[in-house]
C-alpha cells in the first residue's frame, strides 16, 4: 500500500512517521511545496496529553521533541500597571516551530518516509498517485478546495499578529493594556533560542484606531519594512516587554482575522483531512499542534483495523476523529467569543476576578470552590505551595513515560 500525504507539516509528517512504524511494507511520500528551512511562526504550545501520545506511539520520537522543548511552569495575567494575577496549577510545553518541523522531518526520513520538498501537488491528480491520500496541506487547503467535504470557513471579528521578541518570558503571558483607542492584547511564551512567541490581538477598531491598518485597511501601517507597527506595539508593551522590540519574520502576513474552518465530512474518496485542512481551532487555546498530531495517531490507528481495505480505514477515521475534534472546536469557538467580547469584560474589572473569568472563559470552572482557590493562589506562600504539587504532577507524569 502506498500513503500520500499532501504537506509537510506535524499532520502530514506524523502520519508518515506512524504509517512506517505500524508497517514497513507500506510506501509513504510526504510532498512539501516549501524548501527545508523555509517555515512561518515563531512558537507552538502543547501539554502532557501529546506528550504521551508520542511517548505510547513512538517513543524514540517522543523523547527527542520533549528534550527540545521548553517548559513553561507559571501562567499570569497582566493588566495594566497592576500586579500580576497568577493562573495556578497550569503549567505547559512550547519550542520553536522550524525545531518541532526538524524534528518531526528527520525522524520520518529516519523510519524511512520519502519527502519531496519544493513540490506543490496538484489536486487534480494527486488521488491517482497512491491508494490513500492524506490531505494536510493548511487551513488554506487546496486539496480540500477541490474535494467534496462540506466545509463551512467562519471569520473571525478579530485581528492578531504572529510576532516574536528576544525577551524571554518565564510564564505563559496574558497581558492587556488600554491606549487611546481601546484594549489591545497579547498571549506570551518562550519558544527556543532566547526568543518568545507574542501573539497580539485586538478588535478592528483598535486596529484602525492605532493606525495598525496603515491607514488606508491595508495589512499593516510599516512603510514598507514592518517597523512603524512594531514600534507602536513595543511601545504599548513595553511594560512586559522589558522594553524589548517585537519582531515578525519577513515575507510574511502579519495581520490577520482567524478562520474558522469546519467540515462536515473528512473523506472524499481515497482523500482523507488532517491538521488545519480538517479543521482549525483558535490559537487561544493552543491546540493545534496536538489536535494535527492526534489526527495522525487515529488515521493510523484505523489502518490498523482495517489494514486490506482502505475505504473501511478512511470511513473509520472519519466517523471517530471528526466526532472528537468537534467537541473541541465547539470550545475554542468559545473562546474566540469570550476574547471578542474582551473590551466590554476588562474594562474597570478587578484584575483577580478578570484573571478568573479569563480561565473560566470555556466555562469548565464555574464550581464556587475553584474561585477560592484561585483567590488563595494569589497569596505567595500559598502559591509557592500550589506551584510545588504542580512540579511534582509534572514529574510524575514524565517519570510514567521512561
Amino acid at each position: 500500500m502506498k500513503v500520500l500525504c499532501v504537506g509537510g507539516g506535524p499532520a502530514g509528517l506524523y502520519t508518515g512517521i506512524l504509517a512506517r512504524l505500524s508497517d514497513p511494507s507500506t510506501e509513504v511520500e510526504v510532498l512539501e511545496r516549501t524548501a527545508p528551512a523555509d517555515t512561518h511562526g515563531w512558537g507552538v504550545v502543547f501539554g502532557e496529553n501529546l506528550l504521551d501520545d508520542l511517548h505510547r506511539h513512538d517513543p524514540e520520537g517522543g523523547r527527542r521533541l520533549r528534550e527540545a522543548a521548553t517548559v513553561w511552569a507559571r501562567q499570569e495575567v497582566r493588566v495594566g500597571a497592576a500586579e500580576p494575577v497568577h493562573l495556578g496549577g497550569r503549567y505547559g510545553f512550547s519550542m520553536g516551530r522550524t525545531r518541532l518541523l526538524e524534528l518531526l522531518a528527520a525522524r520520518a526520513e529516519e523510519v524511512g518516509v520519502r519527502i519531496r520538498w519544493g513540490v506543490d501537488a496538484d489536486p487534480a491528480s494527486v488521488r491517482d498517485e497512491a491508494d490513500v491520500v492524506v490531505a494536510a496541506d493548511g487551513a488554506g487547503s487546496r486539496m480540500r478546495a477541490a474535494g467534496d467535504f462540506d466545509t463551512r470557513i467562519t471569520p473571525g471579528r478579530n485581528r492578531y499578529a504572529w510576532l516574536g521578541t528576544d525577551h524571554t518570558f518565564d510564564a505563559f503571558t496574558f497581558a492587556f493594556e488600554r491606549t487611546d483607542a481601546g484594549w489591545i492584547w497579547f498571549h506570551g511564551y518562550p519558544s527556543s533560542g532566547g526568543t518568545s512567541t507574542c501573539i497580539v490581538e485586538c478588535t478592528p477598531e483598535v486596529w484602525t484606531g492605532l493606525g495598525l491598518d496603515g491607514g488606508d485597511g491595508g495589512d499593516g501601517g510599516d512603510g514598507g519594512d514592518g517597523s512603524d507597527f512594531l514600534d507602536t506595539l513595543g511601545g504599548v508593551f513595553a511594560r512586559h516587554l522589558g522594553g524589548r522590540p517585537l519582531r515578525t519574520p519577513p515575507g510574511t502576513t502579519t495581520w490577520q482575522s482567524f478562520r474558522h474552518v469546519r467540515t462536515a465530512s473528512w473523506v472524499d474518496g481515497n482523500v482523507a483531512l488532517a491538521g488545519d485542512a480538517a479543521h482549525t481551532t483558535h490559537f487561544a487555546i493552543g491546540s493545534g499542534t496536538t489536535l494535527a498530531i492526534q489526527d495522525a495517531i487515529r488515521f493510523n490507528e484505523a489502518r490498523a483495523l482495517f489494514h486490506d481495505d482502505p475505504a473501511g480505514a478512511l470511513a473509520a477515521y472519519d466517523a471517530v476523529r471528526s466526532l472528537e475534534v468537534d467537541r473541541i472546536q465547539v470550545d475554542a469557538a468559545r473562546s474566540m467569543a469570550w476574547f471578542e467580547e474582551l473590551p466590554d469584560r476588562v474594562e474597570g474589572a478587578d484584575p483577580v476576578r478578570f484573571g478568573y473569568e479569563l480561565l473560566d472563559r470555556r466555562g469548565d470552572h464555574s464550581e464556587s470552590w475553584r474561585y477560592q482557590v484561585h483567590l488563595a493562589t494569589q497569596v505567595p506562600s500559598l502559591r509557592r505551595v500550589r506551584q510545588g504539587m504542580t512540579r511534582v504532577r509534572r514529574e510524575a507524569r514524565a517519570a510514567r513515560r521512561r
